[in-house]
């Protein structure tokens, strides 16, 4: 799929969501031969003119003035993360080949390393835009057990094990929703970058493999991964509730921390106490094993 298909299926996908009443136009009777707001009917909410706005639907968004993009993303209705997907696939049509941007970090700074190693008592990690897990604290690995002892995947990634690990299914309590997010977050790092070739490479393994995937790349939703909540099932300690900050390394463009906590005095910080208890156990237990066998 192009660039300009991406802009098309993004644009009519978010105008055909919206109905007339939603926008604060006027209930016509009869049927309307098109599931939410007509092109004309966008072209006015946002002041440009109706052929203006088919040629940037049809996915030519070069030169659309920033303006433009903000009256668009108001007509449409947009949130904070479509706001953003917009101006990301406006400036991707503009961006010449010699300033688009690198590949996904594959290794972290030997500093960044020494953060996650201090983060003792929450589950910490380093991850990329395609969802690469880079480096990770005990008792991050421990967490995720599944993830990252999935010997298909190097380095180990979120939306793999999503997707084509069933045990991903008994793990994420919603997995439906933790599904719709990985997409919505691998949706927003393509827009950001649709030059990457291993993102497009695994947008292509995933779409190949998982019919759930294809599904919901169809849908062209976005999201902002920063703060929100897990509810997971463990192999070892059960069911966990839990809240997630995912925070970006500004020296590390592409680069976020995920640290995971439990609310104070509840189940879950008690499972977490003794998840840590078993990675420290599993962490003295691996030179013990070496030293036996050598």
């Amino acid at each position: 799929m192009t660039h300009s298909d991406d802009v098309r299926k993004f644009l009519s996908s978010r105008r055909s969501r919206i109905t007339p009443e939603e926008a604060g136009l006027p209930a016509y009777g009869g049927n309307r031969r098109v599931a939410g707001l007509r092109r004309e009917e966008v072209a006015m909410l946002a002041g440009v003119s109706i052929d203006y706005y088919i040629r940037l639907e049809r996915g030519n968004l070069s030169g659309a003035s920033d303006s433009v993009l903000e009256a668009l993303a108001r007509a449409l209705k947009l949130d904070d993360a479509e706001t953003a997907h917009l101006f990301d696939l406006a400036r991707a049509a503009t961006a010449a080949p010699r300033i688009r941007r690198k590949r996904s970090p594959q290794t972290v700074r030997p500093s960044v390393q020494r953060v996650i190693d201090a983060i003792t008592t929450a589950p910490a990690w380093v991850r990329n835009d395609r969802g690469d897990v880079l480096t990770a604290n005990d008792l991050g690995r421990a967490l995720y057990l599944d993830m990252m002892t999935d010997t298909n995947a190097a380095p180990p990634n979120s939306a793999r094990f999503t997707f084509l690990n069933p045990k991903a299914q008994e793990f994420f309590i919603d997995w439906e929703r933790a599904a719709d997010d990985v997409v919505a977050v691998l949706r927003s790092a393509a827009g950001k970058n649709p030059y990457d070739k291993d993102l497009s490479d695994l947008v292509g393994e995933l779409s190949t493999r998982s019919e759930e995937f294809r599904i919901r790349w169809a849908r062209h939703d976005v999201k902002h991964h920063r703060t929100g909540r897990k509810r997971l099932h463990h192999p070892i300690v059960g069911d966990l509730d839990l809240t997630y900050e995912a925070m970006e390394l500004p020296a590390d463009p592409g680069l976020r921390i995920n640290i995971y906590t439990a609310e104070p005095g509840t189940p879950s910080e008690d499972a977490l106490k003794v998840l840590a208890s078993w990675a420290a156990t599993q962490r003295q237990a691996a030179p013990a094993a070496v030293k036996e066998n050598t």
